[in-house]
């Protein structure tokens, strides 16, 4: 099981990578607050989503007031950050709740 330790090296580590994309490859535009719950641990993290870029990552007391939240465990978010998870399975097999607009979601996908 991923520890809390864990799961903020992994956000970071994703940040980045994300930082590391060319520009023009980035979402530009997709300018949203971000949470992420990891539901085994009781923790949730929030950020911003700004222009295909991850900032500002801290612990939240209010997972609820982002545009975009995540929730998963601690494991499927090591695991789709390293790359051996897919949002979109793993979305679709309901390992991972996305509360989000439409358009969100699939713009999520490529910042994952």
């Amino acid at each position: 099981m991923a520890t809390a330790a864990e799961c903020e090296q992994a956000l970071q580590q994703l940040a980045a990578r994300l930082a590391e994309k060319d520009a023009s490859s980035r979402a530009r535009g997709f300018d949203r607050t971000l949470s992420c719950t990891v539901t085994d641990l009781g923790v949730a993290y929030a950020g911003t989503l700004r222009d295909g870029l991850l900032e500002n990552i801290a612990t939240t007391a209010k997972p609820g007031s982002a545009q975009v939240r995540l929730e998963l465990t601690g494991d499927d978010l090591v695991a789709m950050v390293d790359g051996r998870l897919n949002l979109a399975s793993a979305w679709a097999a309901g390992r991972i709740k996305v509360h989000a607009g439409v358009l969100d979601m699939i713009k999520l996908r490529s910042v994952f």
